[in-house]
Parts: C-alpha cells; structure tokens; sequence
C-alpha cells in the first residue's frame, strides 16, 4: 500500500513539472513572439515611411532592374536592356560585372538578383525601380530544375572534389559564374554534392535501374522535389523568395535588421502580413512590373515604358557610350551560367556564346537611331537566338542525369498534394502575384489610354496638316493662274503696240 503511494506521488509530482514546463515554454513563446513582432513593425513602420519621388512614371537617371530570378529578366536584359544602355553605363554591381571597377562616379543603369536593400545605397531621387513577378508555382518548379541543370554540368568530373577544384580555378579568373550570383551561390553548391552523393551511391549499388517515371521524383538520379521544397535552404531561400527581395529582406540584404525579420517570419507567419504590405508598397512605387505569363504584353509595355523614354533620354546625348571600346571588357567578362561553357564547346560546337553573336543582333549599331518598333524588332531577333542557346545548354546539362528529364508534360505527374504544399510554402508570394496583376492591368490600360490620346494627336495632326495642304495648293494654284494670265496680257499689249507702230 505503501509503494502504491510512493508511486501516486511520483505520478504527481511529473504531472506538475510537467505543466511547469509546459507553461513556461508558452510564456516564452509568448514573449519571443512579442520580441519578434516589435522588431517586424518597427522594420515595416520605418520602411513604408520613406518618402517616394513626385512622379513614379518618370524614367529616372538610375534605372535599377530588380531582377527576381527565373522571371525571364536576363532576357530583358539582354534583349532590351543591352540595346538600349552602353555597357560602359552599367553598375558595378550589376550581375555580369560584379568584378569591374569603372572608377567613375556615375552609372545609369543596374541590373542585379540585389534586394530592394540596394536602394540604401542608391541616390533614391534619382532612381527608378522595374522588376518581373512570376507565378509562385511556376517559379518554384524552374528553380528547382535551374539548380540541377546547373549542377548537374559538373558531372563531367569524376569526383566531387575534381569539380569544386575546377570551378575554383574559373572563379580565380577573370569571368563572372553563376557560382558569384545570388541565389545559385548557395543553391547550386548543395545540388551538386547531392548529385555526386547520388552518382556514387549508383556505383556503390551496380544498379542503374530507375524505379520512377516522374522525373520530379527520380530519387536514384537526383533530389526529389519534396525533399527539395522542404529542405531549410530551400524555406530560406526560395520560398516567398520574389516578396522577402522586393521587401528588401533576403539572406543577401544590405539591411542590418534584415536577418532579424526575416528569422521572425520564417518563425511566426502572421507576421508575414507586415512584409507582404511592404512589398506590396515597393510594387506600387515601381516605374513598371511585368509578368513572366504575359511575356507578350509585357515586353510591349516594357518598351512603351522604360524604351521611350530611355531612348528620348539619349537622343543625341551620346551618352550611349562607345560600345566599340567596351566590347573587350564584355569578352573577358562572361555571362550568367556561364561555368562549363567550354566544356560544352567540346561536345557541342553549335553553342553560340553571347559575346559571339554580332553586333546587330547585340543591337549596339543601332542605339543612335533606335526607336520603339526597332527596339521591339531587336528584340525578337534576339530573344529567339536566347532561347535556342539556352535550350541547348539544358538538353547537353539534363543529359548527364537521364532519364530525369524536365518539362512541361514531367509536371503534370506532380501531385496535387505536393502542388498544395508548394502554394502554401508561398502564401506571400501567391498574394504579392495577385496584387502584381492588379498594377499589371492598370499599367497596361494607361498605356493603352496613352497610345490612344498620341494617336488622336497624331491624326488631328495630320487632319490640320492635310487641310493645310490642300488649302495652300488652292491659293498656290489661283497665284499661278493670275501670274499666267498677267504675263498673258502684258504680252498681249506689246504685241497691240507693236502693230500700231
């Protein structure tokens, strides 16, 4: 009977230090959440704040392209953005020149993966903002097979150590490698050691049988995209990745508060709404937002917007620069994903790299008399030659970790429950999208709007001009019969005279 009260007490005793602590755990999750929610708003309420320029529509003397990654903006850049700009014009920091030093005071033109964050070392009077959103969904997806694509070049190497030496030496010279950019800097690393573990793990099982037809979950070759969507990189880094940039707030901010909101986020997600409102604020401010969906709109809005006035700006300014003298500079400076390129020169001799396409495609003969429809024609031509390097760049890279192989069709064998885990991983990003199509629509009706006013000038213009026309030909015509018949009768009296000599 004795035991049985020891045992009651003992019980007791448990349930009361375990009450204790659970208690305490909540009364410090209480206050960690009040910590966290004071630093949040006092970050929101310092950012909404800042004062915005009078006229957001006015093409600044800084144009910054914030560059939100896999929403097509390295086609902007060099299809639109390149013809437009010298490269003598561009920022340090911009992502292709990350290594040049101008030594000059000025730029005009920054194109980055940088946060918003850049704007603290910017003159903000004198800058404008453009960005692309993409479908959450959709990005996630073309991020995740970026970071195998690129990832998966290095399995030329027989081991992981051979790779990391070999990207080391490209580094060390002078050439800018998707290793340098933001966000493939710590994305691409991770993917490429797991498919070196994955490679040998194949070797050590002498089986090379792929169980799966999905490619997103072809475990034996390379990350499933479960494993991948949940891993604290991928929550870190790509998950409501376009609004924690526009807000200025990745793990590669200029801010030193940045980490500490961001942390608190990532911990309490209704704090997430401060963020998002943030966002929403830097968007509206912006000079123009595309959509990677509307590509079409997009571009044509894109250069009615930014081309017009980029192209007024330098009109006869010669502030073009001389495109001749900066070519060499471009030559030693390579391109995004750029790491295995001469690899692919090997076994691929049909690989056109950027710096070998000629200067009419590049648009740089024609930035003197460079007009909107020329601009957009430039630009098809080009983004025609980007997209054939690009998709055989992907079909030389996905080659090594067949039958992984990504495309639209692969996509639609995803679940419906990973599709939900995906949108849910990006509450903000879905909700700053929804708010992006909003400005999209708006911009896209004033452009119209404005089209339409140019148009009714244009043609009240050309009205006048035409009725100015014919009513100078009639008085011209009623001159000329006058001085005709005028001749006439003076010739007529001399003739008159002479007779009657």
């Amino acid at each position: 009977m004795r035991q049985i009260g020891d045992k009651f007490d003992v019980l007791v005793i448990l349930v009361f230090l375990l009450l204790v602590s659970t208690i305490s755990k909540a009364s410090v999750s209480k206050e960690g959440f009040k910590q966290c929610e004071h630093i949040v708003k006092q970050w929101a309420s310092s950012s909404l704040d800042l004062e915005v320029k009078d006229d957001k529509h006015v093409l600044q003397n800084l144009l910054f392209f914030l560059h939100v990654p896999r929403t097509g903006g390295r086609t902007y850049f060099h299809c639109f953005l390149k013809k437009l700009y010298a490269s003598s014009l561009e920022c340090p920091r911009s992502y292709d020149k990350l290594r040049i030093d101008p030594r000059k005071p000025k730029c005009r033109l920054l194109v980055t993966h940088d946060d918003y964050s850049m704007m603290s070392k910017l003159p903000k009077d004198e800058t404008s903002v453009v960005t692309i959103l993409r479908n959450p969904i959709d990005r996630v997806f073309s991020a995740y097979e970026f970071s195998v694509e690129v990832a998966a070049r290095f399995l030329v190497h027989p081991n992981l150590t051979s790779a990391t030496r070999m990207s080391g030496r490209l580094r060390s010279k002078n050439t800018i490698s998707t290793l340098d950019i933001w966000p493939w800097k710590y994305l691409v690393p991770w993917m490429r050691e797991d498919l070196f573990a994955r490679r040998e793990a194949r070797k050590q099982k002498g089986n090379s049988v792929v169980a799966s037809t999905n490619p997103y979950d072809m475990e034996e070759m390379v990350m499933p995209l479960h494993e991948y969507i949940n891993n604290p990189i991928a929550r870190d880094i790509i998950h409501n990745g376009a609004t924690f940039q526009v807000a200025g707030l990745t793990n590669n901010s200029y801010l030193t508060e940045a980490h500490d909101v961001r942390h608190c986020v990532l911990k309490y997600q209704s704090l997430g709404d401060y963020v998002l409102k943030v966002a929403k604020k830097r968007l509206d401010d912006m000079l123009y937002v595309g959509l990677t969906e509307n590509h079409k709109e997009s571009a044509t809005m894109f250069a009615n917007v930014v081309g017009t006035q980029a192209i007024s700006q330098f009109t006869g300014s010669g502030s073009h620069g001389d495109d001749a003298a900066n070519n060499n500079s471009e030559q030693r400076s390579s391109l995004l994903e750029s790491d295995f390129d001469n690899t692919y020169h090997h076994n691929n001799s049909s690989y056109e790299k950027p710096s070998q396409i000629s200067s009419v495609e590049r648009g740089e003969v024609t930035k003197e008399n460079m007009t909107v429809g020329k601009l957009m024609d430039v630009y098809e031509s080009c983004i025609s030659n980007l997209r054939k390097s690009q998709s055989e760049r992907r079909v030389n890279s996905l080659k090594k970790i067949s039958p992984a192989n990504f495309t639209k069709e692969g996509r639609r064998q995803v679940s419906e429950a990973l599709l939900q885990e995906i949108t849910s991983l990006n509450s903000l990003d879905v909700e700053l999208y929804k708010y992006a199509q909003m400005i999209f629509a708006n911009q896209h009706k004033l452009m119209l709007q404005n089209k339409v006013v140019t148009n009714q000038q244009y043609h009240g213009f050309d009205e006048l001009y035409s009725a100015f026309s014919w009513e100078a030909i009639s008085i011209a015509v009623s001159v000329l019969f006058v001085l005709l018949f005028a001749i006439l009768f003076v010739t007529a009296k001399r003739r008159t005279s002479k007779l009657k000599l």
